[in-house]
């Protein structure tokens, strides 16, 4: 197993090594400079897009809750279609017109003069809420090393942390997206052979699974007791994923990087079957490793699970498969983790380095020395990734769900009304940006217990609510410069 990981660390640094010399300018290690394909993009968004959360999180929820996560594969998979289907076309369009580099970018060339308001508000957003997604990330590679060799979870947030902040500080955008595409491959072979592995296993030993699934659910259990409403609530709270897939930079910047309208709409199939076969291959893990556990087929690990299910993969792996293979999908493990992590670094970095030193400093760094920049800033926020991940007692999905409320409802809709609504103003953008920041903090803060309604959810509905009030009473006019 260390052989086959070994491996797949040897095959990344000779991508690496040739991708990296791609990255020239600014531009190359900031948004690739259109230098790659349609293909290479929809691989990086998808592998981006899930991470840790998706091998680890998801897996463990499925574990935990049974069918009642299917909401939250149903939300996610929604999100996924309507950010393919509704705005990748017009957001690799809106690229091309204004020339941006960043999702912050877009707004104040759609809105000229707001540059160093809008550049530093939305730096200070993505830095605080990415800082904790990377250390959600560097959470998971503890937990997957710890499984996988038996490191110490500590030592093994160092190994992850390095991998991901050397190779992205090497070259940027371009040799992300190469090092994406390899893992979005071993990620959804993952997620396609484990669950087939382990259904043969329980046929072997006669373990029904149809129906174990169908009965174990946490869900199923409480709802005669809660009654119909609140039943409804946990539903939507599980589908309130799908707004966050609006206004996730590294998501965004996927489709900015398109080359044109042809390349989009081939990336999207491609996009849809990952995402059909990943999810529903991550569920399936979750829900026939709870009843695996049960029936005893996985050692005596109840007690562990018990104290942290997103470990019911890793568990699933080791036990059940032999070393090479579980080598290879455990591969897929630190994939998810790798390819998220080096994504927000680089949205991170950029953020600072575009949005608000350019924006906020009055002198003008050259090509070169703005490269240099880039990457000692790819550094830093790597290295605050780590030190909170080590300080952080949250589960991986704990810290996604509430960065993932935070980004998605600053800057979603926002992006979706500048897309959409020709009325949308100015004083939208501060207004999505502010209430979906304040709102994501109070409400998980003060509020989700008490409601009962996620920070997804509110906080989205919230700042898209505010946004448009906010456009109506300060709408844009041609002459105003601020």
């Amino acid at each position: 197993m260390i052989s086959v990981f070994i491996a797949y660390l040897a095959v990344l640094l000779v991508i690496v090594y040739y991708s990296s010399k791609r990255s020239r300018t600014n531009q190359d290690f900031v948004l690739g400079g259109k230098k790659i394909s349609g293909f290479s993009l929809a691989l990086s968004e998808r592998a981006t897009g899930e991470s840790a959360w998706l091998l680890l999180g998801l897996t463990g929820h499925a574990y935990t809750e049974g069918m009642s996560a299917i909401w939250v594969a149903i939300g996610c998979v929604s999100g996924i279609l309507f950010l393919w289907f509704f705005m990748a076309h017009p957001l690799q369009a809106i690229t091309d017109k204004y020339k941006s580099l960043t999702v912050a970018g877009l707004f104040w060339s759609r809105f000229p003069g707001t540059e160093k308001r809008i550049g530093t508000l939305s730096a200070l957003i993505i830095i605080f809420f990415f800082v904790l997604y990377i250390a959600a990330q560097f959470n998971g590679a503890g937990k997957i090393f710890n499984d996988i060799f038996g490191f110490d979870p500590f030592w093994g947030m160092i190994i992850g942390s390095l991998l991901v902040t050397a190779y992205t500080m090497l070259g940027g955008f371009i040799t992300v997206v190469a090092t994406d595409a390899f893992q979005a491959i071993l990620m959804v072979f993952t997620c396609v052979v484990l669950p087939i592995i382990a259904l043969f296993v329980a046929a072997q030993n006669h373990v029904e699974i149809a129906h174990a699934i169908s009965s174990q659910s946490w869900y199923n259990e409480q709802l005669t007791n809660w009654g119909a409403a609140t039943g409804f609530i946990f539903a939507v709270n599980g589908l309130s994923w799908a707004f966050g897939y609006t206004g996730q930079p590294q998501l965004l910047t996927r489709m900015m990087a398109m080359r044109n309208k042809k390349e989009t709409s081939q990336a999207r199939i491609l996009a849809v079957v990952w995402t059909l076969l990943a999810y529903g291959g991550a569920f399936l893990i979750g829900l026939i490793g709870y009843r695996l556990v049960q029936a005893g087929l996985l050692g005596n690990v109840a007690s562990k699970l018990a104290l942290d299910s997103e470990k019911i993969m890793p568990v699933m792996v080791i036990t059940l498969l032999n070393p090479i293979l579980a080598g290879i999908l455990l591969s897929g493990a630190v994939s998810a983790m790798m390819s998220t992590a080096s994504s927000q670094l680089m949205v991170a970095s950029s953020s600072i380095s575009e949005d608000l030193y350019t924006n906020v400093s009055q002198k003008k760094l050259s090509e070169k020395k703005m490269l240099r920049f880039n990457k000692w800033l790819t550094l830093f926020v790597g290295f605050l990734g780590f030190i909170l991940a080590t300080s952080m007692e949250d589960t991986v999905y704990g810290l996604v769900s509430y960065a993932w409320s935070g980004i998605g409802a600053s800057f979603g809709p926002a992006i979706v009304l500048m897309l959409f609504w020709k009325r949308f103003s100015r004083a939208g953008v501060y207004a999505s940006l502010i209430t979906g920041t304040v709102v994501s903090v109070i409400w998980k803060t003060f509020l989700v217990d008490t409601t009962g309604i996620s920070e997804r959810l509110s906080s989205y509905l919230l700042a898209f609510l505010f946004a448009i009030i906010c456009s109506l009473i300060w709408p844009e006019k041609e002459s105003k410069s601020e």
